[in-house]
């Protein structure tokens, strides 16, 4: 399994971003001086697993819709902003 490691200040510009990916249940490793000596580790809590990706167009070919030739809605409408 591959754990990315970054040095203090990497990690602390990039934290928003890591706690993004932390959460979808990867790891992140704290490195550390010259030597770059592992110091901690960022870890999903709850025993969080990888969140696989959802394939796109999973129904294609399986599903059919039509619309209503009165059909008539506007974008203002379809987005809520009606």
């Amino acid at each position: 399994m591959f754990m990315k490691s970054l040095p203090v200040g990497e990690f602390k510009a990039q934290l928003s971003d890591l706690l993004v990916e932390v959460q979808q249940g990867e790891t992140i490793e704290i490195v550390y001086g010259k030597k770059k000596k592992p110091v901690a580790r960022l870890v999903p809590i709850n025993g969080s697993k990888p969140k696989k990706k959802r394939k796109f167009g999973i129904l294609e070919g399986k599903v059919k819709f039509v619309f209503a030739d009165d059909f008539k809605m506007t974008e203002d409408e379809l987005l809520g902003r009606k």
